[in-house]
């Protein structure tokens, strides 16, 4: 059965994405997916950088059969695992010991604004916890700066988020790169993106010199 979703949004940034992904140092092991959606990003990733193997995962199961059947499609089923049961919240997160002997980064699409701030906690903290210093985080998405929206589009989705769900919104960079802060991770890039969205590249460090980082805020 094909139970491929298609997502406008994907169609239209994996190839910036893309790009920026192709300008970390990306070496053999896994990388992370933490809500993967309709699975698209992935595959289109795993065929772009077939030295590393792309985890996908995601809490829905209509997302997950999705990521299963682009799989199937693109005839992934030999390189590519298929996507695991993550719930951000959910604590300690269940990763295939595989995975965490060489997993080189997680990386985030368009989910943190469709999330809790618990949920952006419990990211940067099983992150820390997974990833060894010099390994990475990448978010991708809306931010404000300075707490103030970069475009007149991005506050209106801001708005329309929280009318569907009060704990949604445009996130503050500021105030995401805090938390990154307290669980050992400095923000390294921040490269704008087309349609007022960014890539933020956070990379592990230790704890003391996060500390350090972290009184600069």
């Amino acid at each position: 059965m094909d139970n491929r979703l298609f997502f406008p949004a994907t169609q239209r940034n994996r190839k910036s994405i893309k790009e920026v992904l192709s300008r970390i140092l990306l070496t053999r092991g896994f990388i992370l997916e933490i809500g993967s959606g309709s699975g698209e990003h992935g595959v289109v990733f795993q065929k772009y950088f077939p030295e590393i193997t792309w985890q996908s995962s995601d809490p829905e199961l209509i997302h997950r059969n999705s990521i299963s059947s682009w799989i199937e499609h693109e005839e992934l089923n030999l390189k590519m695992p298929q996507p695991l049961d993550i719930n951000v919240e959910k604590i300690p997160w269940e990763i295939p010991s595989e995975l965490l002997l060489s997993i080189q980064g997680i990386i985030s699409i368009n989910m943190i604004h469709i999330a809790s701030w618990n949920c952006i906690r419990a990211l940067f903290n099983e992150s820390g916890k997974l990833l060894s210093n010099g390994k990475f985080l990448m978010l991708y998405g809306p931010f404000k700066i300075g707490n103030k929206h970069i475009s007149q589009s991005n506050e209106l989705f801001d708005n329309s988020l929280k009318m569907q769900n009060k704990s949604w919104g445009v996130r503050d960079l500021g105030e995401v790169s805090e938390e990154a802060a307290k669980n050992g991770f400095i923000e390294e890039q921040l490269i704008r993106m087309p349609a007022y969205n960014f890539s933020v590249i956070y990379r592990k460090i230790s704890i003391k010199d996060s500390e350090l980082c972290f009184k600069h805020f």
